[in-house]
């Protein structure tokens, strides 16, 4: 797969998103969905998913008379490597910027809330064993 750290627009995330959860799909299918959900036209999500294809963020095969489209990594990978490109590079690696925003009234449900502590022992415990 392409470098997650290569730029990725919104569109292309959010085609990258929408492929995660209902993979495989074609063309059609995924034109569709947008067509309904954002105004999109169908030749502008060809030239996307093919963007993405050239990327290597995309996979197609041929099912029956048409390819079916699906991501190469899966969902959770891919923003895992985007949230790391942009930690790396728009924040220069520090993640308190970051954390500051989450502090500061950012959109984190309580769900996430018990997420992110879970994250944190567990880097407190991997921290604890590297010292060991």
């Amino acid at each position: 797969m392409a470098d997650s750290a290569a730029v990725l627009g919104s569109t292309e995330i959010e085609i990258l998103r929408f492929l995660g959860d209902h993979s495989p799909m074609s063309v059609g299918e995924v034109a569709d969905h947008f067509a309904r959900t954002s105004g999109q036209a169908r030749t502008t999500i060809l030239t996307i998913m093919e963007r993405l294809r050239a990327k290597g963020h995309l996979r197609r095969k041929r099912a029956g008379g048409t390819f079916q489209y699906s991501p190469v990594v899966a969902k959770d990978d891919l923003f895992r490597g985007l949230v790391k490109s942009f930690v790396d590079t728009t924040l220069a690696g520090s993640v308190s910027p970051f954390v500051a925003y989450l502090s500061e009234g950012g959109p984190v449900s309580e769900e996430d809330l018990e997420q992110l502590k879970l994250l944190v022992r567990d880097l407190e415990q991997t921290r604890k064993g590297a010292r060991k």
